[in-house]
């Protein structure tokens, strides 16, 4: 997210889309609301008619998983009607560089394909480069290689007649949204996108979030007072869990994973670590030796050194190619190749896509240990009634885990703002946090390791492992102490002090950080920013709503980011109502500025994007896997029979799983004719292994239920509180049938294609609920970030036989 919650109200229009807001992140939804109080328009693009819906000015339906096709017909309507922010695109964006000879896109692929390996070779997406290695550019956006033209091309084809057809949405609609977002493409003037799993989980996931931050570059509306892409996540700590490496692919602060292809320090950091030979591009990830070492002399400690390359050879490395994400980890459980595991505040065995291949897993393990506050699917797959306890060999431990209420610590909302959480009461029973039950299971078996050695001891033995778990020790180690004493600027630290900011951190070995994003958030002894409730603001950041000295945001306690592109290349706010931030006085005055180079046109100032090498905002975006501009695929399961954009039906980059239960419906399959998207309860968090246990909020949403639209319900002889079974090649579920206008039918290609929706929090261990959705779907992901595709595959429905518990 590039800004914060209250920056919402400052927009002049708000997109809904992949979300529902006021139900899922009603916070986020309060600061809508407050935009529209002052005037602006609010849009909810969605499957499913919600309470989002019902606030907003306009609810615009579309078959799930055509994002890519509704928002590529924006691009067009922006473009064709010159519509741009001028001054911003040709100044701040890539689409003035010019292409190198290599890129070509055709027929839906794009230059570089391997068909036999499913991957890109993307050095033809390169760009031309003067004799000084920096991108050519025309800022007329005339030439026909640069970026803007081929935009206008590869999106020429996005035309409302198709894109209506495709999505089903009518073009009357379509026109509207268009109109009406595409008014904020004015320097005065600001739009907001949000966004949640609606989005994400696709095998189109990663590129649904790039057209729509494309847009934004286009209308000018990142870096500034009410524009911005929300992510919209926090409610389980999501954004900070991905800060601190939840994810298989990286380390703490956004590292990649060290693989067999870097043997060495030295070959990581020159792999990972981007040259640009442009003066005005900041290039901060080109400081990313200072934060690895950090990081890597926060975990070894005395033991890294510069002789061992900062102990960088005792972390375990990744095969290149190979996809340890836990789609593919469960491939391997059912294979057997995997022997044991740990789940904490995990139940794949309801939340994961085919799930009855994900507890056929598990059956293969030896041992699995679950950290959970109350029982889940997962922790008791073995009793589940469709099996036999007695043939099941894996031997499992819960381990009972305190509930958020029970222990301090900190989340990072959607806003990175890092804010703590004071323990309210102490654990009940035996139940620990987590935090404790993983520094004693550490403690356990390097006392093992100490006493019987075991393989490769020195890297277990080498870290510096607390003595006990403490969430403020931990919070202050994050944030890095020196290892000496240091001059830095004049200023001289001792050793054990505090990093004042990651701007501090060093490469040789004086600093650590466990997550240089988070350096700052701790800046001297006693001095924990995350307990902040400081409410103080100048007038200038009051008219936003920054609330500065509020906990501490993530990086530097910037509150809106790349707000240099909030101002022209002189410093002058484009919106003087609304600055984010003034050069006045030679200093930047209101948030922190990214950087603190003076305004782009003086001699020494730099471009707005610093965390991309060439200091621009990626309209071309080369570091996709799939494609330097997102095109529209179907899902790996669709109800057409030909995408009418090119060939090529599914994203040719997409993860598929393989195993002999891992199957999936043909395109059109008349067995399985009707869409399937699943979304979230208010009522239930996630997979409901924690609310399903709180009576009041069971009793609120207490079974299973499939929502349908009324001509489908008459098309199958369903009534509203039937029991029906809902079936895709994979498997069936039961549920209880909610016929509702809130799901319309759609015209896509010419034909009705229904879609129902479904939650997916229900499991067999709650009684009389039904089991997973996640019966249904399919393991095939996006392949940037492998997340499954929840959001769109193909069943069938029909009326049960008889009346059931909602059987497993």
């Amino acid at each position: 997210m590039t800004q914060h919650w209250i920056d919402i109200k400052n927009a002049n229009a708000v997109l809904i889309m992949g979300s529902n807001a006021a139900e899922h992140h009603p916070i986020s939804f309060k600061w809508v609301l407050k935009a529209k109080d002052a005037g602006a328009k609010v849009i909810h693009v969605d499957p499913k008619f919600s309470r989002t819906s019902a606030r907003s000015d306009l609810h615009v339906p579309l078959r799930s998983g055509t994002d890519i096709a509704f928002l590529g017909g924006m691009v067009k309507y922006i473009l064709e009607n010159d519509l741009i922010q001028k001054e911003y695109v040709a100044e701040y964006t890539n689409a003035a560089f010019i292409l190198g000879d290599g890129y070509t896109f055709e027929d839906g692929l794009f230059s570089g394909f391997d068909p036999a390996t499913g991957k890109y070779d993307k050095t033809t997406w390169a760009f031309a480069k003067d004799e000084k290695g920096v991108p050519l550019r025309d800022k007329t956006l005339q030439n026909p290689r640069c970026v803007y033209q081929l935009l206008k091309k590869h999106y020429d084809r996005y035309n409302l007649d198709r894109v209506s057809s495709i999505t089903g949405v009518s073009k009357e609609n379509l026109l509207i949204v268009y109109e009406t977002y595409s008014a904020t493409g004015k320097p005065d003037k600001a739009g907001t996108m949000m966004y949640a799993l609606g989005w994400t989980q696709h095998s189109v996931g990663c590129q649904n979030i790039r057209l729509g931050c494309m847009i934004q570059l286009l209308l000018g509306n990142i870096g500034v007072a009410g524009g911005g892409v929300n992510a919209l996540r926090g409610e389980p700590n999501v954004q900070g869990s991905t800060d601190h490496a939840l994810l298989w692919h990286i380390l703490p602060g956004y590292h990649a994973v060290p693989t067999t292809a870097w043997p060495t320090l030295t070959d990581y950091l020159k792999a990972n670590t981007p040259v640009t030979n442009d003066p005005k591009s900041l290039n901060w990830w080109g400081n990313r030796p200072k934060y690895v070492v950090s990081l890597l002399k926060g975990w070894f400690g005395d033991n890294a050194t510069a002789e061992n390359e900062f102990g960088y050879g005792l972390l375990p490395k990744a095969e290149p190619g190979v996809d340890y994400a836990s789609m593919f980890q469960f491939d391997r459980m059912y294979e057997g190749k995997i022997k044991g595991g740990m789940i904490f505040g995990h139940n794949p065995a309801v939340s994961m896509p085919n799930t009855h291949k994900i507890r056929a897993a598990l059956k293969n393990l030896d041992w699995l240990v679950v950290g959970e506050v109350h029982d889940t699917e997962t922790a008791s797959f073995w009793r589940n009634p469709s099996e036999d306890p007695k043939k099941i060999k894996t031997e499992v431990f819960l381990l009972p885990s305190c509930q958020r209420g029970e222990k301090d610590g900190t989340t990072s909302n959607s806003g990175r703002w890092h804010q703590w959480h004071h323990k309210g009461y102490e654990p009940a029973g035996e139940s620990r946090s987590m935090g404790w039950m993983l520094v004693e299971i550490g403690k356990r078996v390097r006392a093992l390791y100490e006493k019987e050695k075991g393989a490769f001891p020195e890297g277990l033995l080498s870290h510096t492992w607390p003595k006990e778990y403490n969430a403020d020790e931990m919070a202050r180690m994050i944030n890095g102490v020196f290892t000496r004493d240091v001059t830095i600027k004049d200023k001289t630290y001792k050793k054990g002090d505090q990093v004042p900011s990651f701007p501090s951190l060093q490469a040789d070995g004086s600093t650590t950080s466990l997550n240089w994003l988070y350096c700052g958030c701790y800046p001297e002894a006693g001095k924990n920013l995350a307990k902040r409730r400081d409410l103080t603001q100048t007038p200038m950041q009051a008219k936003l709503g920054l609330f500065p000295s509020y906990t501490w945001a993530w990086p530097v306690n910037r509150r809106i980011l790349y707000n240099r592109a909030s101002v022209d290349p002189k410093g002058n706010p484009f919106n003087p109502e609304l600055p984010v931030i003034l050069w006045e006085g030679g200093k930047w005055i209101g948030d922190i500025p990214d950087g603190g180079a003076p305004p782009m046109a003086e001699e020494k100032g730099t471009y707005p994007f610093i965390m991309q090498s060439e200091g621009h905002g990626h309209l071309f975006g080369p570091g996709r896997v799939d494609g330097p501009f997102p095109e529209h695929y179907e899902p790996a399961e669709t109800p057409i029979a030909k995408n009418p954009f090119s060939s090529r039906m599914n994203n040719p980059c997409m993860k598929v799983a393989k195993s002999d239960m891992d199957l999936l419906a043909k395109p059109a399959d008349p067995k399985y004719p009707i869409v399937l998207t699943t979304y979230s309860l208010t009522e239930h968090w996630c997979g409901g292994g924690d609310t399903r246990n709180t009576p009041y909020l069971l009793e609120a949403e207490p079974q299973q239920y499939v929502e349908m639209s009324h001509e489908l319900a008459a098309e199958k002889g369903i009534k509203n509180g039937d029991v029906v079974v809902v079936e895709s090649i994979r498997g069936k579920v039961e549920a209880i049938a909610m016929v509702t206008v809130r799901i319309v039918p759609f015209q896509v290609e010419g034909k009705t294609v229904h879609l129902i929706g479904m939650p997916f929090c229900f499991g067999w261990t709650t009684p009389g609920v039904g089991d997973a959705t996640n019966r249904l779907t399919p393991s095939v992901g996006d392949p940037n970030t492998t997340i499954p595709e929840y959001k769109a595959c193909l069943v069938n429905i029909r009326k049960a036989d008889k009346v059931t518990e909602l059987s497993v």
